[in-house]
This record gives structure tokens, C-alpha cells and sequence, in this order.
């Protein structure tokens, strides 16, 4: 065993960090420590998960004939998805369990970030009033971006690990820096914090951006001068001890609410929504599979299943013929070739569905084995739920299986329309597309060829039009009028031709019609402009298509840390 040579209430303990090859030392420690009674503290059990079969060997092992007094502490990381749940059930089940839960709501995280330090923290720098005022900033700014995960892809884009390291790591930093500086280096400090301390989690391009913005935003000239309002109704205290800080929180935070993150409250209704949703989801999946319907029902599982099916099989059309489509096309411009690839890919789905389809319905009748496969079909089709197969084949969507039907038959008469004659529509679904993405690159290079630009030194320009897509009835010259978007965490005021603040309870206003169009990159203007990204769903992140500049009378950091983004789907 590897003793540490020191004893914690009269016993003996062995302490193991895993992780670098020290599973064997931890073995020979829990064998002594059971025969000695003494005790064997394990750190880090996440990072040695070939071994854990075997830890709980030993375990089972030691629970009989060991000493009265031997006892095994075990510490791990919390896992990041239940997916990544790895210590044994017989663990788990033979041991006292304790965890330490981050605190939630503002008041308590703004305490919790202040209690990483004290009154002797706050009187170590020579320059007291800047020390005291940035430090209690940082706090902030680490209390809002630890909370405001809980607002989803809203939020962040992706859930990111902040901790209270990465805190005190900065506050040495702001220390270091301000006693070798006879001025506040602002810059400086916000680089090192947004860009390495914080910005070290961050893999998202926008949500870098967000970081980059609170530190904008709370770090600057402005606080030393009693000007900054870290929060509506929360100003940056002045000179202060440590409790009078703690006092001041209790006093002067406002109530929690989005306002605090810089968010609207439709962030909270659309958050507590989702949460409910998938609440029931869940307690849905939880029903017999088994059983019939109950009394007054509409009949058993299967009944149900093999109604839907047969209304699916009814309701799709035909696959697109390639051969005809190829043929009719006089001339493979950029946009008949999005179009042709268009149908290649929904031809993909669609004889998925049928195919998997038919073949449950074999199954239903007794004509075939029933496979997992056809189970997990049968089981999603009860569900409400988009089958895996299908979803593989698929667009991003959040959609129940419902509404994604109905949103797939939407999306192949769109495409049916425009192979007709293989015209421009007079205004594009751009969420009808599996790829929206493409059809902006054809917008510039169609524009590219008919003008003689290089295409590496254009952009899409994108003004909103005070119309809804009825309203048109032909393409325009150049480019593309689109329609189908949608807007989270503002909405776009037609009149004004401006970004406003989103009305209560509209959690994703429609957008009007935009006109789509190339320019040389040189000639983009940036002035009072907000640089919108657009998603494909809700889910943002992975989901990211074009950037748009969007018209706004506001500081564009207001919409930054709002989290405003256009959306193809709701």
C-alpha cells in the first residue's frame, strides 16, 4: 500500500488519485486497509473506467471478514449525459451517496462566486478601488454565465463546465496585472479572461462572442466612475468590506429574472415549456406498451399503429423520377442543380419511410418475424415520436412525428412546384431546404457568373421587406425573396425596419419576407447593424446556417447577450 505517513480521527488512510497507472496501488491499498482497518480515499474514479469492474470485485471481496473499521471514499466528476454514467450499479447500491449541487438563481451563484475569497482577498492590492470593483464584476459576470445554462440553447449554444477555478484563476490575474500597471490594462483583462480563463471551455464561435460581450459590457472605463449597471436596477457597489458585499447582494439584487442575464422573460416561458414537455414526454413513455386503450378508448396499441401507418402510406407520393427531371433541364444553373440535389436526398427519405413502413405492416399482419428494428418503428409511430431510420435520413427537426409529416408533404410539394418547369419560385421556403446553405451559395454564384465577381469576395446582403409572401407574385432580378423564418429573443419591428424588443408571450415571431441578395464583400455596410445567426432549429448549435446583418437603433450587444437568433423551424 502507499501510506501517506498521517492519521485522520486515529486512523490510518490511504489516499489514491487515480488515473496515470496508480490501479495497482490502489488495489494494495484497499487489501491492507481492509486487514488494518484503516481508510482508502479514491479521487477520481471517472478516469479509470476499464478498472471500475474490478474495483467493485475487490469490494464485494472486502464486505465480508474485513475489519469493523474499514471504510472506502470514492470521488468523481459528475458525468456530462446519462450516456456517460460509468460506475457500477453495485456501487452505487452499496454505498451512502452525497453530492454537491451547484446553487441556482442569481442570488445564490453572485454568493458563491464571493465566497471563493475573503476581507484579506480584497485588501491585497495596492489599488483598492479598482481591485474591489473589477473583482466584484468578475463575480458577476461568473454568476451569470454558470446560471444561465438553464435557459438552453437560448443560453448557450452548448452547456459549457465554468467553475469556481476558473474564478479565482482570474482574480490572480486582475491582481498580477493591476499591481505591475499604474493604469487599469482593460483590454488585457478581458482577453485573459474571455479568451483563455472562460474561453478555454468554449467551442462555439458565438457563444465566444457572448463571453466576449458581458466583459465588454462589465469591464470597462465607465465602472470607476459609478456609471455601470451590471444588471437593470443592479449598479456596481462602491468601496466596500467583504460582508458589506454580501449585504449588498441581499439588498440591491433585484428579483431573479431573465432581465438579470440580459435576456427577455419569453427566455423563462420558453424554457419552463421545454422543461414540461419533455416532463410528459417522458411520463408518456412510461405507459404499458402492452395493454389496450383502456374502456372508451379507440382500440389497442397495434390498432392504433397500423391506422397511422396505412394513413401515412395513402398520404406520400411517389419518389421523383431523376431520369425526367435530368432531361427536362436545359441548362444546370446553380439553382436548378440545388433543386435536383434537393430531390435526390428527399427521394432517400422517402423510400426509407416506405420501405420500413411496408415492412412493419408484414409485421403487424403475421407475415414477418418481428425485428427490434420494426419494434423501435412500432414504438416512436406510438409515441409521437420521429423514427431513428428516418431522422438519420432527415433534416434537423425538434417536431413531433405529427407535425413533421405534415411539415415533410409540405416540403415535397415545394420542391414538386419548382421542378415543374425548374423556374425560381417567386419566394423561397428557405426551411423547406435539407440544406439551406446551398441555395445562399447559389445566390452568389449565380450573381458571380453574371457579373464577373470572384466569388471568395462576396457576401449576401439581406434587407427585410415590409411584405409576407403572398404579396409577391415573381422573382426578383438578382437574388432571392425567402420566406418561412422566424425570430428568437426580439422580433422585427416592419414599420420601423428595425430590431425591437419581442412582446410578452410571442416567444418566435414570423419574420416578413427577406430579399436575399450578393454584393462584393467591400462595399457591406456595418453601421448599425446586429450580425444575426440563423439556425435551423431551436436547438442552435450544430443547427447554424448564415450570419445576417439586421438593421438596429440599440447597441448590438443588447441583442448579443438576448440571445436573438432567425430560425427555419419552431
Amino acid at each position: 500500500g502507499k501510506k501517506l505517513g498521517f492519521t485522520f480521527n486515529n486512523r490510518n488512510l490511504h489516499n489514491v488519485s487515480l488515473g496515470q497507472g496508480q490501479e495497482v496501488v490502489a488495489e494494495q491499498a484497499l487489501d491492507l486497509a481492509a486487514k488494518e482497518g484503516h481508510w482508502v480515499i479514491l479521487q477520481n474514479i471517472h478516469l479509470v473506467a476499464k478498472w471500475l469492474s474490478s474495483l467493485e470485485k475487490k469490494l464485494e471481496q472486502h464486505s465480508k471478514g474485513s475489519h469493523q473499521d474499514f471504510r472506502v471514499f470514492i470521488s468523481a466528476e459528475p458525468a456530462p449525459s446519462p450516456e456517460s454514467h460509468i460506475i457500477p450499479q453495485g456501487i452505487l447500491e452499496n454505498s451512502i451517496k452525497i453530492t454537491n449541487e451547484a446553487p441556482t438563481g442569481m442570488q445564490a451563484n453572485l454568493h458563491g462566486a464571493l465566497d471563493n475569497f475573503s476581507q484579506d482577498t480584497l485588501e491585497m492590492c495596492s489599488h483598492e478601488k479598482e481591485f474591489k470593483s473589477i473583482l466584484f464584476a468578475l463575480c458577476y459576470f461568473h454568476a451569470v454565465v454558470a446560471e444561465r445554462r438553464k435557459f438552453g440553447p437560448q443560453g448557450w449554444n452548448r452547456p459549457y463546465p465554468f467553475n469556481s477555478g476558473d474564478l479565482t484563476i482570474s482574480a490572480s490575474v486582475l491582481h498580477n496585472y493591476l499591481q505591475a500597471s499604474s493604469k487599469v490594462p482593460y483590454d488585457d483583462l478581458r482577453y485573459l479572461v474571455g479568451e483563455i480563463m472562460y474561453g478555454g471551455h468554449i467551442t462555439d464561435d458565438w457563444d465566444r462572442r457572448l463571453c466576449k460581450t458581458y466583459l465588454e459590457e462589465f469591464i470597462k472605463p465607465e465602472m470607476m466612475e459609478g456609471e455601470l449597471l451590471l444588471a437593470p436596477g443592479f449598479p456596481l457597489p462602491g468601496n466596500m468590506d467583504y460582508n458589506g458585499y454580501h449585504q449588498y447582494i441581499d439588498e440591491a439584487l433585484p428579483a431573479e429574472s431573465p432581465y438579470l442575464y440580459g435576456l427577455h422573460p419569453n427566455a423563462e416561458l420558453g424554457f419552463l415549456t421545454r422543461s414540461s414537455e419533455q416532463l410528459l414526454r417522458t411520463v408518456l413513455e412510461l405507459q404499458p406498451r402492452d395493454s389496450s386503450t383502456g374502456e372508451g378508448g379507440v382500440g389497442t396499441r397495434e390498432e392504433m399503429v397500423k391506422d397511422l401507418l396505412e394513413e401515412m402510406l395513402e398520404k406520400l407520393s411517389d419518389e421523383f423520377n431523376m431520369a425526367e427531371l435530368m432531361a427536362k433541364v436545359e441548362q444546370r444553373t446553380p439553382y436548378t442543380v440545388v433543386a435536383l440535389q434537393e430531390c435526390e436526398r428527399m427521394n432517400v427519405l422517402t423510400a426509407e419511410i416506405k420501405r420500413s413502413l411496408l415492412e412493419l405492416e408484414l409485421g403487424l399482419k403475421g407475415e414477418l418475424t418481428m425485428t427490434s428494428d420494426m419494434e423501435s418503428l412500432q414504438n416512436a409511430l406510438f409515441l409521437d415520436m420521429v423514427p431513428e431510420s428516418w431522422a438519420r435520413r432527415s433534416y434537423p427537426s425538434t417536431a413531433s412525428l405529427g407535425t413533421w409529416f405534415t411539415d415533410l408533404l409540405a416540403r415535397i410539394s415545394e420542391l414538386d412546384t419548382w421542378t415543374g418547369d425548374f423556374s425560381l419560385p417567386s419566394t423561397m421556403w428557405l426551411g423547406g431546404f435539407f440544406n439551406p446553405q446551398s441555395i445562399l451559395t447559389a445566390i452568389m454564384q449565380t450573381t458571380a457568373r453574371k457579373n464577373k465577381w470572384p466569388l471568395d469576395r462576396m457576401t449576401l446582403q439581406c434587407d427585410v421587406t415590409k411584405k409576407n409572401r403572398e404579396d409577391f407574385a415573381s422573382p426578383p432580378r438578382e437574388g432571392a425573396y425567402v420566406h418561412g423564418l422566424f425570430m428568437e429573443g426580439a422580433r422585427w419591428d416592419a414599420q420601423a425596419g428595425l430590431i425591437t424588443d419581442a412582446r410578452l408571450k410571442e416567444l418566435t415571431p414570423a419574420m416578413p419576407v427577406l430579399f436575399i441578395r450578393a454584393i462584393p464583400a467591400d462595399k457591406q455596410d456595418t453601421r448599425g447593424m446586429y450580425p444575426c445567426p440563423l439556425y435551423k432549429t431551436r436547438q442552435r448549435g450544430p443547427t447554424y446556417v448564415w450570419t445576417f446583418d439586421l438593421k438596429t437603433k440599440d447597441n448590438p450587444a443588447k441583442w448579443v447577450l438576448a440571445g436573438v437568433a432567425l430560425l427555419l423551424q419552431v
